[in-house]
């Protein structure tokens, strides 16, 4: 008895090593100069505070989380910036895509499992073939591909729909495998900048001969450590935890595609040569 078994094996396209490269190139850029924006100490200890009349001043807490915000943005700079918006916008995309790939409908519709059935009951096997090989789906080219072979005979037809079977999870795995490599890249890119905001603050130590530094000197780098490092960990997570979800469904849909083709299959187990088959 054989079993329809579908190996999910491959590496990530090499398209997406262009992008790869483009991130580090990124990173090697910002390690060299790290735009601040900050606000100068003497302006703004210059600026005015507005009293509200009992002596407390004025603040909303829209300034607030303005003020913060843009202190983020100075922390991360404007090539960090880039990169995690650049890795978090692939990663939705690559998410919505995964799925909307990943739907039970998307990879063996209802409609062709009951028709397909129809027409192998009826013993009306070239307009099963017919309606198997018109449909783009995963079960669809698993099923056309076996019984095109059939005429040659079981176990033919059972190595053709291995063959189909492993090349279509390939492309399955290829696609969700992205987000598993921006889960990996996004906290890489976060310790590069816990890095360099480190060795920042220290310049700053180093290169301070006979004066303290201040504690707002040394906060720059400092916050550029931390920042890099929570937004690559805010990156990372979601893609890991939606990589390993979206990976269990596929497995199970696949597995359920091998069971399905080849309960369907199995009729013609004993049938030889004379059995009548559609000619791919």
């Amino acid at each position: 008895m054989h079993s329809v078994a579908f190996d999910r094996a491959g590496s990530p396209r090499t398209g997406f090593v262009g992008l790869l490269v483009m991130l580090l190139a990124l990173v090697v850029w910002t390690a060299s100069s790290t735009p601040t924006l900050a606000q100068d100490d003497g302006d703004a200890a210059a600026a005015p505070a507005a009293d509200d009349g009992g002596g407390n001043t004025a603040t909303t807490a829209a300034n607030n989380e303005k003020s913060y915000l843009a202190w983020a943005y100075e922390s991360l700079g404007l090539g960090y910036s880039l990169i995690f918006l650049a890795l978090s916008f692939t990663l939705v995309a690559l998410f919505v895509m995964n799925l909307l790939q990943a739907r039970r409908e998307t990879i063996m519709p209802t409609e062709l499992l009951e028709g397909f059935e129809a027409h192998l009951n009826a013993k009306q096997f070239q307009e099963a073939y017919e309606l198997a090989s018109s449909d783009e789906s995963f079960l669809g080219k698993v099923l056309s591909a076996g019984l095109g072979k059939v005429s040659k005979g079981y176990d033919q037809a059972i190595e053709a729909m291995q063959e189909v079977g492993e090349d279509e999870s390939m492309k399955l795995e290829h696609r969700l495998s992205y987000m598993a490599l921006i889960g990996t890249i996004s906290p890489m890119v976060g310790l590069f900048g816990t890095v360099h905001g480190m060795i920042d603050s220290f310049q700053t130590i180093a290169n301070s001969t006979g004066i303290q530094p201040t504690p707002a000197e040394l906060a720059e780098g400092i916050s550029t450590a931390l920042f890099t490092t929570l937004i690559g960990l805010a990156v990372a997570i979601p893609a890991i935890a939606a990589y390993n979800i979206l990976r269990n469904r596929i497995d199970r849909l696949v597995l359920e595609v091998g069971i399905i083709s080849e309960g369907l299959m199995s009729r013609f187990q004993n049938a030889g040569k004379k059995q009548a088959a559609p000619q791919a």
